[in-house]
């Protein structure tokens, strides 16, 4: 099963993520990753890299998160892939403050 970027994500875009990704499954906006569930091979060495815990595998979202599925399916063919880290948006660290990450 494919991983999922949820909430957590929005303004950060903090991207040490993309960089493990053995298939480049990771796209994006100006706000935010997004995981292409065809591409993805569920390895889930990005998991532990996400600094605000916005990575889940699809069976353990929760209920009030199971929307974020269909939306990575969705948004992540349209974007173009991140292959590289980027620069967190500005906010980033006071959004993942707020998240209750330091």
């Amino acid at each position: 099963m494919p991983h999922v970027v949820t909430e957590n994500c929005t303004d950060c875009q903090f991207t040490d993520c993309v960089e493990v990704c053995p298939v480049s499954c990771f796209h994006g906006d100006g706000r935010r990753v997004y995981i292409d569930p065809v591409a993805c091979i569920d390895c889930g060495a990005c998991v532990p890299l996400c600094p605000v815990h916005a990575i889940y595998e699809d069976l353990d979202l929760t209920e009030e998160r199971e929307s974020w599925q269909e939306l990575n399916a969705v948004r992540a063919p349209a974007l173009p892939v991140v292959r590289k880290k980027q620069a967190p948006l500005a906010g980033a660290e006071a959004r993942k403050a707020s998240l209750g990450y330091s």
